[in-house]
């Protein structure tokens, strides 16, 4: 019988994440395998429901609700501050990933989303939070 993954397993895996339109956000498919104890809160914990049971060569699709990936998006995580507290070596553009103090002494931490004549809104979500993920893993080592 052939060994399968369990809780306390040591697995390396190759994974394409993509999501549900089937765009690939992430893989590491010909790079640096991912190597993890499964039950450890390491990975997602949908990535670790995923590869339970699996036999050494399996290949698994996985699809991940947010609860089981990086949760619903928080609403308290996104705010809006006066473009006047953005540090000047900070060229604030949508996209860009900041992190600063604003003068109340608060952390912002994020995504810039949206910009206006006034003030700069940022997202301190998982980029993935709230999305359905779609993982293709393939189990390589199992110990």
């Amino acid at each position: 019988m052939s060994k399968v993954v369990k809780k306390g397993s040591r697995v390396t895996v190759t994974y394409t994440g993509k999501f549900e339109d089937g765009t690939v956000f992430e893989s590491n498919v010909g790079r640096t395998p991912l190597e993890f104890n499964v039950g450890k809160g390491k990975v997602i914990k949908g990535f670790e429901k995923g590869v339970l049971g699996m036999t050494f060569g399996q290949t698994k699709t996985v699809t991940m609700k947010p609860a089981d990936a990086y949760g619903q998006k928080d609403p308290e995580l996104i705010v809006t501050v006066p473009a006047g507290y953005f540090p000047q070596a900070i060229d604030p553009e949508v996209g860009r990933e900041v992190d600063f103090t604003i003068p109340a002494g608060d952390m912002i931490q994020g995504v810039i989303t949206a910009i206006d004549s006034e003030d700069i809104t940022v997202d301190g979500n998982h980029p993935l939070a709230g999305k359905t993920l779609i993982f293709e893993i393939k189990l390589i080592g199992l110990k």
